[in-house]
């Protein structure tokens, strides 16, 4: 199968094109910032939105996945310019594009978030939105099945943005790991690998053309119960540090999940549980493998 990956090298891309190179013909196309070439995959450095890299391309390709489409335009710039079109489009969105405030959990067909929310959050979510329906149109145009996958809160190996990799930082070279005491907020994580497994199942799979699919776990955490399983996994003797969130904000402390009820939003993993056969890694495996990893970068 030949793949062409568009972004690959950072975190949750980067994991699948080490789980899935070695089964597969991969070539990346990014702005070359990390090296893939040890991975055995083809790497051509190039600005998505310059219609000439897409234009350069030779030979056909099964599927394209992309992890970094971010602005309205990002797709249809890859399609229009592709000289052989792909038979499967594969977009990474994530679960912020439902609209906010519904309650219980939500499935694939809930609405939209329409309003424009503030600030990069909003400008995010409001680009993954527009997104998801620019390649429905654009696929629809010319013949490409899509897919998209939105994943809830990745984690694991290789994440180095402020989440959990910001307090196993704190447990291994300080010996401490801040408590949020008045956090009540929940969140539903997912094991960076189950991300890419979600992937790994729809490719040419005529099952998931058309579809969308929440990839998460179904229960939800807490501050407190991130903080339980932090303990729980660690090899090293630890000092908690019970902090309000206003005191964590005051001292810079990393708050990266919904911190109060009213912020939560959840929702539904039925549909990869029964259609992709995805079974989640459980907190305390995906965790304890996160923690041994990161601690090896960070102990001194």
């Amino acid at each position: 199968m030949k793949i062409l990956v568009i972004g690959g090298s950072y975190f949750y891309g980067r994991v699948f094109v080490m789980q899935t190179a070695q089964q597969q013909d991969i070539t990346l196309v990014n702005r070359g910032t990390y090296s893939m070439a040890d991975m055995g995959v083809t790497q051509i450095r190039g600005d998505r939105r310059d219609p000439a890299v897409w234009r350069g391309l030779s030979g056909g390709y099964d599927v394209v996945v992309d992890f970094c489409a971010y602005e309205p335009g990002d797709i249809r710039c890859v399609l229009d310019n592709m000289p052989i079109k792909p038979g499967q489009y594969i977009a990474v969105s994530t679960v912020d594009v439902y609209r906010r405030g519904m309650g219980g959990y939500k499935t694939e067909d809930a609405p939209f978030e329409e309003r424009q929310l503030p600030g990069e959050a909003g400008a995010y979510i409001a680009g993954k939105v527009a997104l998801e329906k620019e390649l429905r149109q654009v696929c629809e145009e010319q013949g490409v099945a899509w897919t998209v996958l939105r994943p809830g809160i990745l984690y694991g190996p290789y994440n180095y943005a402020p989440r959990e990799s910001a307090y196993i930082q704190m447990m291994v070279q300080q010996q401490i790991l801040p408590r949020i005491t008045d956090a009540d907020g929940q969140f539903q994580l997912v094991y960076v690998k189950d991300g890419v497994e979600a992937i790994q199942r729809c490719l040419c799979n005529s099952q998931t053309y058309g579809k969308a699919y929440n990839i998460c776990m179904g229960e939800p955490t807490t501050y407190g119960g991130l903080a339980d399983m932090l303990l729980r996994v660690c090899d090293r003797p630890v000092r908690e540090l019970p902090m309000t969130v206003e005191q964590a904000e005051r001292q810079g402390i990393p708050l990266p999940f919904a911190v109060r009820q009213q912020e939560t939003e959840l929702y539904d993993n039925a549909k990869s549980l029964r259609e992709l056969g995805m079974v989640y890694t459980s907190l305390e495996e995906g965790m304890g493998k996160t923690y041994r990893a990161f601690r090896n970068v960070y102990q001194i």
